[in-house]
């Protein structure tokens, strides 16, 4: 592709996700009243220089690229932006952005170390559901971390109208409500996506390794996201754990995941290395998930 890395395509989205969270700076001193559009369109350029990057990567493995830690991070980092700019179609949530650019400054630079992307061997592919399993999970961790920026503008709006009520009656912020909404929307696209990750993961193991179930700390990581999300779910549901608790819950899960995703991906032997057909007789708790 016009003769460059996917490195350099995923740098070039790296230095505009930065151009955007400068930006974003000005947006956030000007209360919000300056034109986002300007934003959007950084970060939707930034979007497509990240997607020609997975692009060429998965070309020239001629798979889904989700192989090392860069790999993932950058899939991740995909997914999340992808989940903006779906949800930023509303204008009046496009404010979001203040918050994802940053994020995904922060994050891209943190993938750009050369240490990250280890080359390590592949194994068979496993047409259509490996990429499918792989695209889904990583969607719903989008969808998870979009939550968690509407739940953390919802505790600061909180807070406005709490003690600074003229600051909240003169922002252009959208209302407390529809940014509930959205974080508690969010959640749910994210828990959807994540079960149907584990239940495509459940069909790649049965191709690839003979076995529907497994005990990789991976698998049991994804078991236990899943468990954390579907209960913040239910909790507002069935008992009313709306508003602040809801809030509080997103960011808190979010962090949780941005905390401990990497570490437990290095400790999964059966995401990182390829694992022969005739070894993978693994006993185990849970649904399987295999983020390669």
């Amino acid at each position: 592709m016009l003769g460059l890395s996917d490195r350099h395509w995923f740098l070039g989205a790296v230095l505009l996700y930065g151009v955007a969270t400068l930006f974003g700076v000005l947006v956030w001193k000007h209360g919000f009243r300056r034109d986002d559009r300007a934003l959007y369109g950084m970060l939707w350029a930034g979007f497509a220089l990240h997607t020609l990057a997975l692009v060429a990567r998965g070309v020239s493995l001629s798979r889904c690229p989700i192989r090392n830690l860069y790999e993932a991070t950058t899939f991740l980092l995909w997914a999340l932006a992808a989940a903006y700019l779906v949800v930023g179609l509303v204008q009046r949530v496009r404010y979001l952005g203040v918050f994802v650019a940053p994020l995904l400054l922060a994050v891209g630079v943190f993938a750009l170390m050369p240490a990250l992307d280890s080359p390590e061997a592949g194994s068979r592919l496993v047409p259509g559901w490996k990429s499918l399993h792989a695209t889904f999970i990583l969607l719903a961790y989008g969808a998870f971390g979009l939550g968690a920026l509407a739940g953390g503008m919802y505790l600061m709006e909180a807070n406005n109208l709490k003690n600074h009520k003229a600051m909240a009656m003169a922002s252009l912020l959208p209302p407390i409500t529809r940014v509930e909404a959205v974080t508690g929307g969010s959640l749910l696209a994210g828990v959807g996506l994540l079960t149907a990750g584990l239940i495509t993961g459940v069909f790649y193991l049965k191709a690839a390794r003979g076995s529907y179930l497994s005990a990789d700390p991976f698998v049991l990581y994804s078991a236990l996201t899943w468990l954390l999300y579907m209960g913040l779910l239910v909790a507002r549901w069935r008992f009313d754990q709306r508003g602040r608790r809801l809030a509080v819950g997103a960011v808190a899960g979010f962090a949780f995941v941005l905390l401990t995703f990497w570490g437990i991906y290095l400790l999964s032997g059966l995401h990182r290395a390829s694992v022969p057909p005739s070894a993978a007789g693994v006993s185990g708790v849970s649904v399987h998930l295999v983020l390669r």
